[in-house]
C-alpha cells in the first residue's frame, strides 16, 4: 500500500517491458488515488506498448484533473500510437489551462502523426490569443512536418517576446527542417534574456535547431557572432558555435579573428600581401549581411580601417580598397577617410604603374617578335631592319637592346647563321684533322706562341699571315665554329664591293639599313673572318683595310700570304710559322687515322714508313740549299698531308713533285677504271677559268667521273648528303695548292703568254711558285727577270723574291745531280 513502492515497481516493470503485468498496472489507473502512482502506471503501459489498455488511459486523460497525470497519459498514448484517441489529445491542446499539458498533447499528436488534425491545430495557431496554446500548436505542426505552415510559425518570432514561445517556434522550425529561417532563429540569441543561464531554454533551442539545419550560411554565422556583443559572458560558446556550424570555414575563422571583441587582433606586420587581400575580401563579403546587425557593422567598419591603414598594398589593390571606401562612405562612416587616404597614396603611383604595364606589353611584343620572326621574312624586313619602324615603334630602346645585348643580337642573326658561314665550307672539311700545335710569331714583341694560345678566341683585330698550306684557313674555320657569338666567314674576293655589302648579301637582302648593320658590327655583335687577302687586287685590299680601321672596336681577323701592303694600324700582326722538325714528325704520324680507308699499310707499317722517309729526306749530306728547300716543303702541313697520302698508298714520295705524284697516282687509277686518259688539259682549263671568275665550285655535269676519282685521292671534296639523303652535287678543290697545280698546267707550253699576263694578279701567286720548278730553265730565267722588273716598278716583291729563291734552289739541285 506504499505509494512510493508502487511508483518504483511500475517504473521498473515498464522499463523491463513486463507485459504480463500490464493488467495489474492498468488497475492502478482506476484503483489508486495517488496521482504519482497513476502517472507511473501510465508511463509504464506506454513503454510496454500495451494498446489493449489505451481506452483506460484515454478515460484517465479526460477524467483526471492532475496535469502531471494528463502529461504522462498523453505521452503513453503517443508511444502506443493510439490515433483513435487523438480527439481527446486535441481537446486538451485546445482547452487546457496548463501549458505543460498543452505541450504534452501537442507533442503526442505530432509523435503519433495525427495529420488529420493539422488544419484544426493550424487554426489554433492563427486564432488563439494564448501564447501557450500557440506555442504548443507550433510544436505539433513541427513534429508533423507541416511545412506549409512554416511562415505562420515563423511570424511568432517577430510577434512574441515570450521565451517559451521563442524556444517552441525554434524547435518547430527545426523539426520541419525550415533552414530558410536560420537567420531569424539565430537572432533569438540577441533577444534572449541576458540573465538566463548558460543552457537557457531559448539558447538551447536555437543551438539545437541550427545544428539540425547543418552548415550555416554567412548571414547566420554573422548573426551568431553579433550575439557576442550582446551576451559577452557567452563569447566562447557563440564563437565555437559559429566555427562549428561553418564547418571550420576559413572565412568564418577570419571573422572570428577580427570581429566581436577578439582577445587580440592578428599582427598585421606578420601578414603577407596575400593574407591581407583575403581578409579584405572576407570583410567585403560580410558587409551586406551585417546591415541588420548594427553592433557588428560598427565593429566591421573599425576593422576595415585598421587593416587598410596597416596593410602593405599595391596599385592593383585599389579596386578592392575603393569598394570598401564606397561602402563606408554610403553609411557616413567615420572610418571612410582612413581608407580614402590609402587610395590617394596608391593613386600617386598610378601613372608609374600604368607606364610600367605599357612598357611590359611593348617589350613583350618585341620579345615575341625576336623569337618568332625567323619563321617570317616579312617580319624581319618590316620590324628589325627598317630604320623608322625600329626607332619609332621600338621607342628607341629596342634598337639599343638589339645592338648591345649579346643574347638578343645573337637571336637577331641566328636565322642567317648558315648563310654567314657558307664560305667556310664547314661541311667539306674534317676539322678534327686540324693540327693545333702550330706556332705563331707575334710581330710586335717577336715572341713565339702556340697558335691556340696566341688566339684562343677572336677578340679585337688580328692579321694572321703565313705561306700557303700552313693551315690559316683551317684555323679560321675552327675559330668560327667555336665562336660564342654570331660569326661571318668571308673570302676576300667577296669583299670587292665592300665588306658591309658582302655581309648584307649574306643576310639575304633583309638588312636594308646599312647604319644599323654598321652599329651591330661596331658593337661586336659578330666575329668577322676574312680569308685570302692576298688573292684580291690592291683596291679590294685597301677597302678591307679601311673597314678594319673604321670598326676598330669590332672583332675581325684577316688571313693572308705575305704581300706588299700596309696593314691596318689597329690590328695585331701574327705570323704563322712553318712546322718545326719535331712537329713535322708529329704531324706526319698524326695523319694515319684520317687515311685509314685508303691506306694499304697498317698503323705500325705506316709509322715505320714515315720515320724511314723523314730520315732519308733530311739527310745532312745534302747541299744546304736543297736541304733547306726539303725542310721548307716538309714544314708545310698541306704538302706534308699529300706526302702522308702517298706513303699510305705504299709509294715513295718525290719531295719536289708531291702534287704531280699525287696526280699521277690518281690518273693511273682513272685510266684503269675508265680505260682512257684523264682529260688533264680540259680539266685544267676549267680550273683556270674558275679562278678568273672567282668561282670555287667545279662542274659536275662536265667532269662527273673525274671528280669521283679525284675525291678518292683527296684532291676534291663534296658536301655531305642532305636531309632527303640525296647528294648535294657541290664539288670543290680540297686546297688552293691542288687548285693551283691544275692551273699550272695552263701556264706551260711554248709561246704561252699567261705567265707574263698574270704576274700582277695576286690570285695566281702560288702558281708561279710551282711554275719555277717545271718550266724550262731558260724560260724560268726569263720570267724571273720579268718579275724582278715588275717588283722594281711597283714595289710588290711578294712573287719575285720567292721566285728568285726557288729558282736558285733548282739550279743548285741541278748542279748537284750533274756532279
Amino acid at each position: 500500500n506504499d505509494s512510493s513502492v508502487q511508483r518504483s515497481a511500475a517504473t521498473a516493470l515498464g522499463a523491463m517491458g513486463a507485459t504480463e503485468y500490464a493488467d495489474k498496472l492498468a488497475s492502478l489507473l482506476s484503483n489508486s488515488n495517488d496521482s504519482s502512482v497513476q502517472r507511473s502506471a501510465a508511463t509504464a503501459l506506454g513503454a510496454m506498448g500495451a494498446t489493449e489498455h489505451a481506452d483506460k488511459l484515454a478515460s484517465l486523460l479526460s477524467n483526471s484533473n492532475d496535469s502531471s497525470v494528463q502529461q504522462s497519459t498523453a505521452w503513453a498514448l503517443a508511444a502506443m500510437e493510439a490515433k483513435e484517441h487523438a480527439d481527446k489529445l486535441f481537446f486538451l491542446l485546445s482547452n487546457s489551462n496548463d501549458m505543460w499539458v498543452q505541450r504534452s498533447a501537442a507533442e503526442a499528436l505530432g509523435a503519433m502523426g495525427a495529420t488529420e488534425y493539422v488544419v484544426q491545430i493550424a487554426n489554433l495557431l492563427s486564432n488563439s490569443n494564448d501564447s501557450w496554446t500557440q506555442s504548443a500548436a507550433a510544436l505539433a505542426l513541427g513534429a508533423m512536418g507541416a511545412t506549409e505552415y512554416a511562415v505562420q510559425i515563423a511570424n511568432l518570432l517577430s510577434n512574441s517576446n515570450d521565451s517559451w514561445t521563442q524556444s517552441a517556434v525554434a524547435e518547430a522550425l527545426g523539426a520541419m527542417g525550415a533552414a530558410e529561417y536560420a537567420v531569424q532563429i539565430a537572432t533569438l540569441l540577441l533577444t534572449a534574456d541576458n540573465e538566463m543561464r548558460i543552457g537557457g531554454e531559448v539558447q538551447a533551442a536555437v543551438i539545437y535547431t541550427l545544428e539540425k539545419f547543418g552548415i550555416a550560411n554567412r548571414s547566420t554565422i554573422m548573426t551568431i557572432l553579433n550575439a557576442v556583443l550582446r551576451n559577452q559572458w557567452r563569447e566562447s560558446d557563440y564563437r565555437f558555435l559559429a566555427y562549428f556550424l561553418s564547418d571550420a570555414n576559413e572565412e568564418t575563422l577570419t571573422l572570428i579573428k577580427w570581429l566581436s571583441l577578439p582577445k587580440e587582433y592578428p599582427d598585421l606586420e606578420k601578414y603577407n600581401h596575400e593574407q591581407a587581400i583575403k581578409t579584405l575580401q572576407v570583410f567585403k563579403e560580410a558587409w551586406q549581411p551585417s546591415e541588420s546587425l548594427p553592433r557588428l557593422r560598427n565593429d566591421l567598419e573599425k576593422q576595415i580601417a585598421r587593416v587598410v591603414k596597416k596593410g602593405k598594398w599595391q596599385f592593383q589593390d585599389i579596386g578592392l580598397l575603393q569598394a570598401h571606401y564606397n561602402n563606408l562612405q554610403a553609411v557616413n562612416s567615420t572610418h571612410a577617410d582612413a581608407v580614402k587616404a590609402k587610395i590617394t597614396n596608391l593613386q600617386g603611383w598610378k601613372w608609374i604603374f600604368a607606364a610600367w604595364r605599357v612598357w611590359l606589353t611593348h617589350f613583350g611584343f618585341w620579345v615575341l617578335l625576336i623569337f618568332a620572326y625567323p619563321k617570317s621574312p616579312q617580319i624581319q624586313a618590316i620590324f628589325f631592319w627598317n630604320l623608322w619602324v625600329r626607332r619609332i615603334i621600338g621607342l628607341g630602346y629596342v634598337e639599343f637592346l638589339l645592338t648591345w645585348i649579346p643574347p638578343i643580337r645573337s637571336r637577331l642573326f641566328a636565322p642567317f647563321k648558315e648563310s654567314l658561314l657558307a664560305d667556310a665550307k664547314l661541311d667539306y672539311v674534317d676539322l678534327e684533322a686540324y693540327f693545333p700545335n702550330s706556332l705563331v710569331k707575334i710581330e710586335a714583341s717577336g715572341k713565339t706562341k702556340p697558335l691556340k694560345a696566341a688566339i684562343p678566341e677572336l677578340k679585337g683585330q688580328i692579321i694572321l699571315q703565313g705561306e700557303s698550306g700552313l693551315g690559316k684557313s683551317l684555323f679560321l674555320r675552327h675559330l668560327v665554329k667555336k665562336s660564342p657569338r654570331i660569326a661571318v666567314y668571308l673570302t676576300a674576293d667577296r669583299c670587292t664591293g665592300g665588306v658591309i655589302e658582302a655581309i648584307q648579301l649574306k643576310l639575304k637582302g633583309k638588312a636594308q639599313d646599312h647604319k644599323f648593320l654598321r652599329n651591330l658590327i661596331y658593337s661586336g655583335a659578330m666575329d668577322i673572318c676574312i680569308d685570302g687577302l692576298n688573292e684580291v687586287d690592291a683596291d679590294t685590299r685597301a677597302s678591307i683595310k679601311q673597314f678594319v680601321e673604321d670598326y676598330f672596336k669590332g672583332n675581325i681577323i684577316i688571313t693572308t700570304q705575305p704581300l706588299e701592303w700596309k696593314p691596318p694600324a689597329t690590328a695585331r700582326i701574327q705570323i704563322l710559322q712553318p712546322l718545326t722538325k719535331g712537329q713535322i714528325e708529329d704531324f706526319l704520324l698524326s695523319r694515319q687515322p684520317y687515311l685509314a680507308e685508303e691506306s694499304e699499310l697498317n698503323p705500325q707499317e705506316f709509322d715505320r714508313a714515315c720515320l724511314a722517309y723523314l730520315g732519308q729526306a733530311l739527310n745532312n749530306n745534302l747541299p744546304d740549299e736543297e736541304l733547306a728547300e726539303i725542310q721548307n716543303i716538309l714544314s708545310n702541313p698541306m704538302d706534308l698531308t699529300v706526302l702522308s697520302q702517298i706513303i699510305a698508298r705504299g709509294e715513295s714520295p718525290d719531295i719536289f713533285s708531291l702534287q704531280q705524284q699525287q696526280y699521277n697516282l690518281m690518273a693511273a687509277d682513272y685510266k684503269t677504271k675508265q680505260l682512257e686518259l684523264f682529260p688533264l688539259d680540259k680539266f685544267a682549263e676549267h680550273a683556270y677559268q674558275m679562278r678568273l671568275k672567282n668561282n670555287c665550285v667545279l662542274s659536275e655535269s662536265d667532269f662527273f667521273e673525274e671528280l669521283q676519282c679525284l675525291e678518292r685521292y683527296k684532291m676534291v671534296c663534296q658536301r655531305p648528303s642532305n636531309a632527303a639523303n640525296e647528294p648535294v652535287r657541290d664539288w670543290k678543290f680540297r686546297h688552293d695548292k691542288i687548285w693551283e697545280f691544275f692551273i699550272l698546267q695552263t701556264f706551260l707550253g711554248k709561246d704561252n703568254d699567261r705567265p707574263s699576263k698574270h704576274k700582277q694578279d695576286s690570285r695566281f701567286r702560288g702558281v708561279y711558285f710551282l711554275l719555277v720548278n717545271v718550266m724550262p730553265l731558260e724560260d724560268a730565267e726569263t720570267l724571273r727577270e720579268e718579275l724582278i722588273q715588275y717588283a722594281a716598278d711597283t714595289g710588290d716583291h711578294t712573287v719575285s723574291d720567292r721566285f728568285v729563291q726557288l729558282l736558285r734552289t733548282r739550279k743548285a739541285k741541278s748542279l748537284t745531280r750533274r756532279n
